[in-house]
C-alpha cells in the first residue's frame, strides 16, 4: 500500500472537471466514483459515466468519506470504494465538488491525497455554459452560487493549479506531469528533438 495516491479534482462549473477525469478514465486510470442524487439532464450526460445517481434515501444508507451538498444535491465518495482504490491501486483519481471534500478526505489518507483545482476565468465559464445550451437564467445562478461559495478562490486550498483556458490537451499534459505519468528522455535524445 506504500505510496498509492488519490489525485482530488476540484474546480468551479464547467472547469472541465469531468472532461479530464473521463480523459484520464480512458488512458486506464482507476476512478473514484461520485455517488450523487442529481439526476443530470441530457446537456450532461456524459457525466452519468462518471457519477452513479442514486434516490436520496439510498443515498442515506451509504457509508462515505466525503458527503457534502452542492447546489441542493448530495455528492459523496464510499468507504469500500476509496479504501479500495487506495488498497489496490498506485493512482487513482476523484471528484470533488467542493474544498470540504477535500478535507475530509485529508483526514483519511492525508500524504496520499493530491488535489488539483482547475481554474478559468470568467469569459471561458460563461462560453461554455453557453455551448453548454444554458440560458440567461441558468448562467446567473451559477455565476451568484459560485460568487456565493466562492468556488472560484479554492485554488487556495489545494496542491497544484492548473489553467484550463486553452485546449483540454495542454491541461491533460499538465495534470499528467503533476501525477508523474511522463518520461524522460536520455540527454542525446533530447538534443535531437530539439534540434
Amino acid at each position: 500500500m506504500a505510496n498509492n495516491k488519490i489525485y482530488a479534482f476540484l474546480g468551479p462549473h464547467t472547469s472541465g472537471k469531468s472532461t479530464m477525469v473521463s480523459q484520464l478514465v480512458s488512458m486506464g486510470i482507476n476512478y473514484i466514483p461520485t455517488i450523487t442524487t442529481r439526476v443530470f439532464d441530457d446537456r450532461y450526460a456524459y457525466k452519468r459515466k462518471l457519477y452513479k445517481t442514486v434516490k436520496s434515501k439510498d443515498y442515506e444508507n451509504e457509508k462515505f468519506i466525503v458527503n457534502t451538498t452542492y447546489q441542493a444535491h448530495s455528492y459523496g465518495l464510499r468507504k469500500s470504494d476509496v479504501l479500495d482504490a487506495y488498497q489496490n491501486h498506485k493512482i487513482s483519481i476523484a471528484i470533488m465538488q467542493d474544498v470540504s471534500g477535500i478535507k475530509q478526505l485529508t483526514k483519511f489518507i492525508n500524504q496520499d491525497l493530491v488535489s488539483i483545482f482547475l481554474m478559468i476565468d470568467d469569459e471561458v465559464f460563461v462560453d461554455r455554459m453557453l455551448r453548454a445550451g444554458c440560458s440567461n437564467d441558468e448562467i446567473r445562478y451559477y455565476v451568484e452560487t459560485a460568487d456565493e461559495t466562492g468556488e472560484f478562490d479554492h485554488w487556495r486550498d489545494v496542491d497544484f493549479v492548473v489553467k484550463n483556458t486553452s485546449t483540454a490537451r495542454a491541461a491533460l499534459e499538465q495534470i499528467l506531469a503533476i501525477m508523474g505519468l511522463v518520461t524522460l528522455v536520455p540527454q542525446s535524445d533530447f538534443d535531437f528533438l530539439v534540434k
